[in-house]
């Protein structure tokens, strides 16, 4: 690494740790109905949408009706996606007489943008319509964002409030979100994009010589527009099947950087909203600390791995499958930030990564995307970790475990491990199931550990709602479309639905004042703890099926094998 890499790292993170309280004080004032910045721009709309659907804004809801609400908004998503694509030939907006998209690749489409998985197994300009991106794929971007965020402040108002069971309304959280956090930021950072070069148009494709004298086909479309969502929403679906590797998605160092940035916003952001809304901001930086030190040291091994030399690659670091635009720090950055907030966009080819940057992307994903995570997810996900630790805590030192003054029972732990399980079973059966079977094997291009690889990761990212891939599985057949369109919606409605239960629980019970006793989670012994317990939940879980795929490819390669 040059000086030049390390400052660019550093000065990341510090824009990063600076925007947090900024947007995080920003987001906190729109959900508790306060008077903010966007309010006199938006405001009329947020009115008009409740008069135009029938909703009464104050009306609150126990967890059941909230979480109902959110499945059925979720399902009219899915099957409206699902439709589109089906008849995309019959429908306007598709300037390249795009046929329709087969059954399997729909369900597998529609599911993956509904649950804000953005898992893509398809080449994006050359499957789908103008027409299917924008009405389809990019509303779901943001509603699917939404939705996550309406989950988190469920939870919040479970953890803040005492002796009630109402949690909020679902339609006004995912208005509200929708309007004054997501769209603005969106206008915003697609102009900025398009300054740097993204394209933005309704053009039909473009045909031309190559200096070869060969003809090629340049796909054009409204690229920004759906970019600044992806990023921002931490969805990760491309307009273009490269990605954020396209220069058309990706232009220049600065919008790469951009880019990355977006990608950990709003989520790192919600940590100081986190923080308000329960009443202690140091509750929000604890949970933000220990998310950056889980995030620093992926990084850190994955810079290293990427770096080291090795004789079977001439004894240089490795850039096969990196932008020469953008260098090994840059791919790097952007590995470990899009695994750590499940958004599964890339700059780089992760099949190409080496064993062990590949395994910290992998890890990333399999600990449950609560490194930061998906927008408002990655935070209900780290509450789940959160109750364990302080339950494990409670058992120590012999006391009741309590959280924010709250006793944490029997119930929240029960509904705390199914959390923890849902995803895990998706990951490890399906890839067993997978490895087993003619059907995921034919998928396969490489042989041995890194084959393993690619489907463990195939099923890690569905499982984690993130989206990248190691490219190498061709994950568009029947079985793939199928298992991992499963896995999807195990990954987000199995953590939903017990986290729902969780916050209705909460809500009911009293707050205890804090006494000489009381366990702080607010400090670095808690961090520590926190840690650990994600780790070796994570580690006792997947590190047998780790040790057979990355970390034996690991050893291999460093003696000579390569797959």
């Amino acid at each position: 690494m040059t000086s030049q890499d390390f400052i660019q790292v550093i000065l990341f993170f510090a824009i990063l740790i600076g925007l947090t309280p900024i947007l995080g004080n920003y987001m906190y004032k729109v959900f508790t109905g306060e008077k903010h910045l966007m309010l006199p721009v938006f405001g009329w709309l947020e009115k008009l949408t409740y008069k135009f659907s029938g909703i009464d804004q104050d009306e609150e809801t126990n967890w059941k009706s909230y979480t109902f609400s959110l499945l059925m908004f979720n399902l009219i998503g899915f099957i409206f996606v699902f439709l589109i694509q089906l008849f995309q030939s019959w429908l306007p907006l598709n300037p390249a007489n795009l046929p329709d998209v087969s059954w399997h690749s729909s369900f597998n489409t529609a599911v993956s943008f509904m649950t804000n998985t953005n898992w893509q197994g398809y080449a994006g300009e050359t499957t789908l319509s103008y027409f299917v991106q924008m009405l389809g794929l990019t509303v779901q971007n943001f509603v699917s964002a939404a939705t996550g965020i309406a989950v988190l402040l469920a939870v919040l108002r479970g953890l803040s409030r005492k002796t009630t069971d109402k949690l909020g309304s679902f339609w006004t959280d995912l208005t509200r979100s929708t309007l004054y956090v997501l769209l603005p930021l969106s206008i915003l950072f697609s102009v900025v994009l398009v300054g740097q070069g993204v394209v933005q148009n309704y053009k039909t494709y473009e045909t031309v010589q190559t200096l070869q004298g060969a003809p090629q086909v340049i796909p054009m479309g409204p690229a920004a527009s759906q970019i600044a969502i992806k990023q921002l929403g931490t969805n990760g679906g491309g307009f273009f099947n490269a990605n954020s590797a396209h220069p058309f998605e990706n232009p220049t160092p600065f919008s790469n950087f951009l880019e990355m940035l977006a990608l950990l916003l709003i989520p790192a952001a919600l940590t100081f909203t986190y923080g308000k809304m329960v009443g202690s901001t140091r509750q929000g930086w604890t949970i933000f600390t220990a998310m950056l030190i889980l995030l620093v040291i992926g990084l850190s091994i994955s810079l290293y791995a990427e770096y080291s030399t090795n004789p079977i690659f001439g004894n240089l670091p490795l850039m096969e499958g990196k932008e020469t635009r953008f260098g090994i720090t840059n791919s790097v950055l952007w590995s470990t930030s899009t695994t750590a907030v499940s958004n599964g966009s890339v700059n780089a080819m992760h099949d190409s990564l080496s064993p062990l940057s590949g395994m910290v992307a992998m890890i990333n994903l399999m600990l449950g995307e609560i490194i930061f995570g998906g927008v408002g997810s990655g935070l209900y996900g780290m509450v789940v970790f959160i109750i364990i630790t302080v339950f494990i805590a409670g058992l120590m030192v012999g006391r009741t475990p309590e959280y924010l003054g709250k006793k944490i029972q029997k119930f929240e732990v029960q509904m705390a491990i199914i959390a923890v399980l849902a995803p895990n079973i998706v990951i490890l059966l399906f890839a067993a199931w997978a490895s087993v079977t003619a059907p995921g094997l034919s998928s396969l291009n490489n042989a041995g550990p890194h084959g393993l690889s690619e489907i463990l990761y195939a099923f890690s990212s569905a499982a984690g709602n993130n989206g990248s891939a190691f490219a190498g599985l061709n994950a568009n057949t029947v079985f793939y479309n199928l298992t991992l369109g499963i896995g999807m919606l195990i990954g987000r409605f199995g953590i939903i639905i017990p986290v729902m239960a969780i916050a209705g629980s909460m809500a009911k019970k009293k707050i205890t004042p804090s006494s000489a006793g009381t366990f702080h989670t607010d400090n670095w012994l808690f961090i520590g703890l926190l840690i650990a317990v994600i780790l070796i939940v994570g580690g006792l879980t997947h590190f047998p099926a780790l040790a057979l795929g990355p970390i034996a490819e690991h050893f291999l390669m460093n003696n000579g094998v390569t797959f």
